[in-house]
């Protein structure tokens, strides 16, 4: 790929760089310039309309919490392309003290209320389009803006029968009694083992988010995906913002719109996992 009309862009007309691995959606570049590092994310400019600009809007959001995060210092088009520039971070291996730093972060940021659920605008989760509508009752949001949007998108792929779908509506009935009551708050939205760093001074950095007001218990939930967090990450998090009793009973409810979502995107056992908690009427 060539970057050259970015890194004018950009005002870096003489940097070097070099692909960086991870991403599945967007190519990366390690930026070297003058003896400065900088990240570099780059993708189609109408693949996926306005990405970068509603990731470089939900860093900015992020800002206000306890977590380090990346500063954004360019977002723009060039030659069809769109990219956001990142200063570079470097990274290291977690101690037990970076786990029990990051829980108290993560509650720091749950704390940052909303004045209702949803956000400013619509933005991603992965390659999906996250609708962002707002709404002052929570059961709503989550059934209209996360669930059914996906379930009928599974339905129209042929991965949901309509029976599915008519099963995933009677479950959205008691969504008001899924989650106990609690005002929106500030969510990172894709808060997995892959979208947070640990830099060299053991603090917690947050990546590629996917920021809306939301409850707190789908970032909690969506932490015990996939291998899940340290214990230590817990334990801290509830010293801080105590969870309501019953939260990881809860947990096939808050861990269900990112498996709709990795159902959508990759099929696979991730429809019979969601079918199975859509059972739960």
């Amino acid at each position: 790929m060539n970057l050259q009309s970015i890194l004018n862009a950009c005002s870096l007309p003489l940097a070097t760089y070099s692909p960086v691995t991870g991403g599945d959606i967007n190519s990366a570049f390690l930026l070297k310039n003058k003896g400065d590092k900088y990240f570099l994310k780059v993708n189609d400019a109408t693949r996926f309309p306005n990405m970068f600009v509603a990731e470089s809007d939900g860093l900015s959001a992020l800002s206000n919490s306890p977590c380090r995060i990346p500063k954004v210092l360019k977002c723009g088009e060039a030659d069809g392309k769109q990219y956001l520039l990142l200063e570079w971070i470097e990274s290291s291996s977690a101690t037990p003290d970076f786990w029990k730093t990051f829980g108290a972060s993560l509650a720091g940021l749950h704390l940052l209320e909303q004045p209702s659920f949803g956000w400013q605008e619509h933005n991603y989760i992965g390659s999906l389009v996250q609708r962002n509508d707002p709404s002052d009752n929570w059961a709503e949001f989550f059934g209209r803006r996360r669930i059914m949007p996906l379930v009928k998108s599974l339905r129209d792929v042929g991965r949901y029968s309509n029976t599915d779908v008519a099963m995933a509506e009677r479950f959205l009935e008691r969504a008001d009694t899924m989650f106990p009551p609690e005002e929106p708050c500030l969510l990172h939205g894709d808060l997995w083992s892959g979208n947070f760093m640990v830099d060299t001074n053991q603090k917690p950095v947050l990546i590629d988010p996917a920021v809306y007001a939301g409850h707190r218990e789908v970032d909690i939930g969506m932490t015990k995906l996939f291998g899940g967090f340290d214990d230590i990450f817990y334990d801290a998090y509830h010293d801080t913002f105590p969870l309501e009793k019953g939260w990881q009973q809860r947990l096939p409810f808050s861990q269900l719109y990112p498996l709709l979502v990795h159902a959508v995107l990759f099929g696979g056992s991730y429809v019979s996992q969601t079918l199975a908690i859509l059972k739960r009427t």
